[in-house]
């Protein structure tokens, strides 16, 4: 889809699943398997780890990665990593984008379902920068919190997910909010993990009967179950925190009307919402993907 001066589409790198407990936090199964009734017989549920790419006004910009493909058998077989069907560059390669066209690569954070893709093994098995001409954003607290995180999110944190394109010369690290190019704007927020930050592409000139921006919603909202207020992961470091942010930001996305884009859900790209009886509802979906058969 268009927004302002940029066209914007997700692409999928693969499949995953994650504990459905962990993933909804306090909220009861029995609450939480009916709002996303995808569980497998290890309580995990189907999950996407999708990129969003933005091209325009000269530049191609891919925000997050997915897992990537350096993941030893067990962690494969731990997270049902499947990447028969969908792989970055894949994705990539249907937009005909290569790689070493992408001048921007945004960080949302840098736990391995995000950052995995953003490095990949060369021939010497080494792992090295995936996109070797492009700046890549992270938050400056994000990137501290990774290089020493708590026991317990330390699994998520793989240093030869991003280590390598420090090393490169091409991470550059940001200090909160901002405007990182004109009509895309990054949110920082603090519940899931410190600094994660949401990318804003707007288009402040549209209509009023149509989106007047996308949001990628990164762990905020990772899929269209989590739109609840207290649909929260058992994997935020801060819920409370992630509470307060969804209470603040969901209200604004309504009343600037901002798509709501979610990364995770295998289902669902992305969805208008408006006010309903319990908080705020899907109004409308919105496909952003390449159909696949």
């Amino acid at each position: 889809m268009h927004i302002g001066p940029y066209h914007v589409h997700l692409i999928e790198t693969c499949r995953f699943a994650l504990d459905g407990g962990a993933m909804f936090g306090v909220v009861p199964k029995n609450l939480w398997a009916k709002a996303y009734p995808h569980v497998d017989e290890h309580n995990r549920i189907a999950m996407a780890a999708r990129a969003l790419l933005i091209r325009g006004e000269g530049r191609v910009i891919v925000v997050d990665a997915g897992c990537g493909q350096k993941m030893g058998e067990k962690l494969q077989s731990i997270y049902a990593l499947d990447n028969s069907q969908y792989t970055l560059s894949n994705g990539l390669a249907e937009h005909g984008v290569r790689p070493e066209d992408v001048t921007d690569f945004i960080y949302t954070h840098l736990h391995f379902d995000h950052a995995g893709g953003s490095t990949r093994i060369d021939s010497a098995g080494q792992a090295v920068p995936t996109f070797p001409n492009a700046r890549h954003y992270v938050q400056r607290q994000q990137l501290a919190w990774a290089r020493n995180p708590t026991d317990k999110d330390r699994a998520s944190f793989m240093p030869e997910n991003w280590e390598p394109v420090a090393e490169h010369g091409l991470l550059q690290e940001l200090d909160g909010d901002g405007e990182l190019f004109p009509g895309i704007e990054l949110r920082a927020m603090h519940g899931h993990t410190r600094a994660m930050q949401l990318v804003v592409v707007r288009d402040d000139s549209a209509a009023t009967s149509q989106p007047a921006g996308l949001v990628y919603c990164a762990d905020l909202i990772p899929t269209r179950a989590h739109l609840p207020f207290p649909y929260v992961m058992g994997y935020d470091n801060f819920p409370l925190a992630s509470l307060q942010e969804k209470q603040t930001f969901i209200p604004e996305a309504y009343e600037r009307r901002w798509l709501l884009c979610f990364e995770h859900d295998a289902f669902t790209d992305a969805v208008q919402i408006a006010p309903g009886k319990k908080g705020f509802e899907v109004a409308s979906e919105q496909q952003l993907r390449v159909a696949h058969r």
